[in-house]
């Protein structure tokens, strides 16, 4: 008898599960991979691209080709543990590791998110200053709170879909290349032929822009927002319990991921492009320092659009990366200490949640309103950044090639290798900021 209502709920539960979507539109089935990868390119990183193609010209455009199989790699790997799984990085790593190493990873990661998210929100209400005047203290505050709110209030369902169209905003770098006149075949040979130099300005430039294409606060993120998509859709399960939803959620996984990545890496390619060929052919790129600045710079030199572009983009992907910031850490806390954690629950239904997300955007706007230098901020949260991505991709990879952990669900020998190589590469980068940053304090 219990076999038989076993049988029967399982034929209820297939007629609840809404119709695979066999639309031809790609976009609708795009979700985590093009948030993230979107969300990497949030001011701060925006100000290292200005700054690498002003001080460099083309001759960091490599870059992103090279780093694009390596960032697309370990997030498809941290996508795939949240589906199979069906919960985020921190409650993975607490089930399997020392709690006092969880959270230590975690306090570098919340520590670090939050110098960033000061950084970003400072850069938000400076660019709206430049394009609308007035206070940018006040704009700070203003697009700070705002996008706690929706947070807050707006369910996940419909918030993680404003965040997919907010992507479109980054356009507008790769629309300001074509505003200015770029010579397509130096910056094309640019991009497949590396030039590398032992100036240490340059070895600090490389590891900065590594370090803001793979950086954890994005692991976190779309580990979590993986395990919310199953809560989120009736029918959808983690795949260890579900594996006959593999196959079609692996392969969507794969896809969005690398649409997300490649889109991400583009937008930074354009970001150095426009710089390259205005700031520093000028040679008026030397002093830039931040996504501001570099906005401003290029009125005079590539016009009144270019300037505009440049800027509205700064504040439309720091309303997409504040949220990932916050959520991440908000994520994190929770799941390290076993607190319910859902942006598509209510405050009431899992306060300990909300409550770390309010704070983590909170002191991000007030380091923003203290005067905070963007480009300290930065480096700090670079240098935290390298201390927790190293033995965290290693515990990532460790997970994900564990059948006590994934089931039969190991990674292919292709994700293996890349995301084994991308650890490797962060390293070397880790050690070579470390070392520069020890020098310089010398």
């Amino acid at each position: 008898m219990s076999e038989l209502t076993t049988n029967l709920g399982a034929v209820q539960q297939i007629h609840k599960a809404p119709a695979p979507d066999h639309s031809t539109s790609m976009f609708p089935r795009l979700g985590p991979g093009l948030v993230t990868g979107a969300a990497d390119d949030d001011p701060s990183g925006i100000a290292t691209y200005s700054q690498v193609g002003a001080q460099f010209g083309f001759g960091m455009l490599w870059t992103m080709l090279f780093s694009f199989p390596l960032m697309a790699a370990i997030q498809e790997i941290c996508a795939r543990l949240g589906r199979i799984t069906g919960v985020g990085v921190a409650e993975n790593l607490r089930r399997h590791y020392p709690k006092s190493l969880v959270y230590a990873v975690v306090l570098l990661l919340c520590v670090a998110n939050t110098f960033n998210l000061g950084a970003d929100i400072s850069a938000m209400g400076a660019a709206a200053q430049l394009v609308f005047g007035g206070a940018a203290s006040a704009y700070a505050v203003f697009l700070g709170i705002l996008s706690l709110l929706l947070q807050i209030y707006v369910p996940y369902r419909h918030y993680i879909r404003y965040l997919k169209w907010l992507t479109l905003v980054l356009f507008a770098y790769v629309a300001t290349a074509f505003v200015v006149r770029v010579p397509w075949s130096a910056a094309l040979r640019a991009t497949v032929v590396p030039w590398l130099s032992f100036d240490s300005g340059y070895w600090m430039a490389l590891v900065a822009v590594l370090g803001t294409t793979i950086s954890p606060y994005l692991f976190f993120w779309q580990t979590s927002q993986e395990a919310e998509e199953i809560r989120a859709n009736r029918g959808q399960f983690p795949l260890k319990r579900k594996p006959s939803q593999a196959f079609e959620q692996l392969r969507r996984i794969a896809t969005d991921t690398k649409i997300g990545m490649a889109f991400s890496n583009a937008v930074a390619f354009f970001i150095i492009l426009v710089t390259a060929v205005t700031l520093n052919a000028s040679g008026t790129g030397k002093g830039i320092q931040t996504a501001s600045e570099a906005a401003e710079a290029l009125k005079p030199l590539a016009g009144q659009l270019a300037f505009a572009l440049f800027a509205l983009g700064i504040i439309g992907t720091g309303m997409l990366a504040v949220p990932v910031l916050a959520g991440s850490a908000a994520y994190a806390v929770s799941e390290a200490f076993r607190w319910r954690a859902s942006l598509d629950r209510r405050p009431r239904q899992a306060p300990q949640f909300y409550v770390v997300l309010s704070a983590a955007t909170s002191i991000g706007i007030l380091l923003s309103l203290v005067g905070i230098d963007p480009m300290r901020a930065l480096y700090w949260s670079a240098v935290l950044n390298g201390v927790v991505a190293v033995p965290l991709m290693f515990m990532l990879m460790s997970l994900s090639t564990k059948k006590t952990v994934v089931g039969k669900f190991v990674l292919p020998a292709y994700l293996r290798s890349a995301g084994w190589f991308a650890t490797g590469a962060m390293f070397l980068a880790s050690l070579g900021f470390l070392a520069f940053a020890i020098r310089g304090a010398h």
